[in-house]
């Protein structure tokens, strides 16, 4: 239900940026501008709000791998109404694609961020700090993704880079698979089941 919130949060902010700021499909700097600001830095700091603000303080996260988990699960609320609003708009098509692609994306993306956020919670003294560069490496990834997709797209010499954006979310998935094998050795309830006698 967050995730979905975070949906609706994003839909409010960048339609009227969308309305204020013109951008050009075939001009590299413009696209770099959508793909980081208009898209990545948006739709992360919608499911950041949430995760940082209402979950962060939930007596239930009492591990830094808890960060991992709610972010994910924000990130897959707003990837599921996300990918239904693009199946009504683009056809049934385009959801099995994004089933595949941007789904499992948004997934890496929560793992980054609820990585950092996880430090963020048990870190005090480096909070803030933890929590800014939870989203900016959320945004970091989500935009690199998604520049190398609407370049793609909208220059026909460039049709082949999308290879690039497969990269960057294999480059994504081996990191978050990294982060949450970090974050589950450090968990407490681990090490206390392996310190119990069997």
């Amino acid at each position: 239900m967050y995730g979905i919130g975070s949906t609706l949060v994003t839909l409010s902010i960048s339609y009227p940026v969308t309305l204020i700021v013109e951008l050009r499909d075939n001009d590299l700097i413009d696209q770099f501008y959508d793909a980081f600001f208009k898209v990545a830095l948006i739709e992360e700091f919608s499911k950041f709000v949430f995760v940082r603000f209402i979950l962060f303080p939930n007596r239930n996260f009492n591990e830094p791998f808890d960060g991992i988990v709610y972010s994910v699960m924000v990130s897959m609320g707003f990837a599921t109404l996300e990918n239904i609003l693009y199946v009504f708009q683009y056809g049934f098509e385009t959801g099995i694609l994004r089933m595949f692609t941007a789904v499992p994306a948004h997934a890496t993306f929560g793992v980054l961020m609820g990585y950092f956020l996880g430090k963020a919670k048990f870190a005090h003294r480096r909070t803030l700090y933890y929590s800014i560069v939870a989203l900016l490496t959320a945004t970091a990834f989500h935009g690199a993704y998604d520049y190398f997709w609407f370049i793609a797209n909208n220059r026909g010499v460039w049709t082949g880079i999308w290879v690039c954006a497969i990269i960057s979310l294999i480059i994504g998935l081996i990191l978050s698979r990294r982060a949450i094998r970090l974050h589950q050795q450090a968990s407490p309830f681990v090490t206390q089941e392996s310190e119990t006698p069997q």
